[in-house]
Parts: structure tokens; sequence; C-alpha cells
């Protein structure tokens, strides 16, 4: 796995806000086996006291995704894309600019556009978008390498909403990483998201508030494992009647 020119083993990118402690953080993020945790440049404040959470993210020894998170203009997050990339020292940004505060839905018209001034600017975007193919073809055009579609809306841990599009999506951009960004709840929404054949799986909160996050973390590690497995492994196409496992031929006949 790929992303921008980085290889990572693992397919969970995994979020980390809302956990109750950095400790528990940490061990999460340790079951996981992630090699990318995301992180809002909010939780690191210009006073300093966000020392802590960020000595405890330096110590995982992860890769750090940035993000724009609680952005809801073309203005707001690139300039906050550009405070990040000088804090964490990275090109990398998940871009989030949001457009409705009750779904947390992408406001696409604007993330395509930031998308364009944070490439031009030589960022490599992470864009969390919706499951729609122009908007995805925008963004490629932009200078994205990435797509997030969502799942369902941010921290609803509804599961995959409209598994359809991900289908069409992932046979639409074949050669694209895609990335489930959002809605994720359980270990079988992770599990069902790689057999459409998506490339990873971002989630955060369905760890973070969990009753035990290390567990649950390794859980979806192995959800996205298997997952990932399955669609490699080729599963049976559904099928509206019965198909009998054992031949009919060959049966004994009894008078």
């Amino acid at each position: 796995m790929q992303f921008y020119g980085i290889e990572t083993a693992s397919r969970l990118l995994l979020g980390t806000a809302q956990y109750p402690s950095p400790a528990v953080l940490t061990e999460a993020v340790k079951s996981s086996g992630t090699e990318i945790i995301t992180v809002s440049l909010r939780r690191e404040t210009a006073d300093g006291s966000g020392a802590g959470f960020w000595d405890s993210l330096r110590e995982t020894g992860r890769r750090i995704l940035p993000n724009t998170a609680g952005c809801h203009s073309v203005q707001e997050a690139v300039t906050t894309a550009q405070m990040a990339r000088e804090l964490f020292d990275t090109p990398w940004i998940k871009l989030e600019v949001i457009g409705h505060s009750d779904t947390l839905q992408p406001d696409v018209f604007g993330l395509v556009e930031a998308a364009r001034i944070l490439c031009e600017d030589g960022f490599q975007v992470f864009p969390y978008t919706t499951d729609d193919l122009v908007v995805g073809e925008k963004l490629l055009e932009a200078g994205c390498e990435v797509l997030m579609p969502w799942g369902a809306p941010i921290g609803s841990g509804q599961g995959l909403r409209n598994p359809d599009a991900l289908r069409a999506m992932r046979a639409h951009f074949p050669q694209v990483p895609l990335i489930v960004d959002a809605g994720i709840g359980r270990p079988s929404d992770a599990a069902q998201a790689m057999e459409l054949g998506m490339d990873a799986v971002l989630l955060n909160t369905a760890v973070a508030k969990a009753g035990n996050p290390a567990g649950m973390a390794r859980a979806m590690a192995m959800a996205i494992e298997a997952g990932r497995a399955g669609f490699e492994a080729g599963p049976m196409e559904r099928r509206d009647m019965a198909v009998p496992s054992t031949p009919v031929l060959g049966m004994a006949e009894f008078a």
C-alpha cells in the first residue's frame, strides 16, 4: 500500500481525538498496528499547552497526517493546512472543508478549490469527500492522488450507508487509493469496506469511545485484514435462487 510514494503495511489509519487519556491513546495505537495517525491542529495550541499531547504522538513513532477538522471555508482550511505543515514538518494534509453543521458533510465546491490551492503549494492532499464520482474526478484534476469518501457522517457509527456508490467508485477509479473515512462503527463495517475493494479505512470514534479502546483497535485491524483478504480471494456473487452444493448427478435413486 502506498500513499504519495510512502509504503505502509497497515491499511488502518487511526484518529487521535476523544480518547480518555494519552496513555489510552498510545495503547490503542500500538494495538491497532497502524502506521499513520491523524491529528487536528486544534489539539496543538500556539502557546504550547498541547505539548504533552504532541509528545505522546511522537512517542508512538507513527507517521502524522494532520487534518483541517472543523474548517468551514476555503481560507480557513488553507491557513490551517499551512500552519500544520510548519508544526508537523510534513507535506501531508487530510483536507476537510465542512459544508453542513449537522451532518458534517463536506462542502465539495470549497473542497475542490482548497485542494487545488494546496496541491499547487506543494501539499500532498488526502481529501475527505463524498462518494460522488464527478467530485472525485475534480479532486484528481486538482492534483490529489488519494480520495477519502465517507461511509456515513463523522462519528455516527452508521457503517456504510451507500455501499453501491463505494463499489462504483472502486470501478471508476481502479488505480486511485481509496480510503473510507468516517461512519465506521463496528469491525464488520470495516470488513465490508475492504470487501468492496477499498484500500484502507480511517476511523476514530469507534475506537476512542469503546469500552476497551485497545481491544477495539485490534478488532478493527483484524477486520480490515480479513476484509482485504476476502476481496483479493474473489468472493462469490450473490444469487437470487438456491444452488445445491451437492451435485444431483450420481445421487442414489430409491424405488
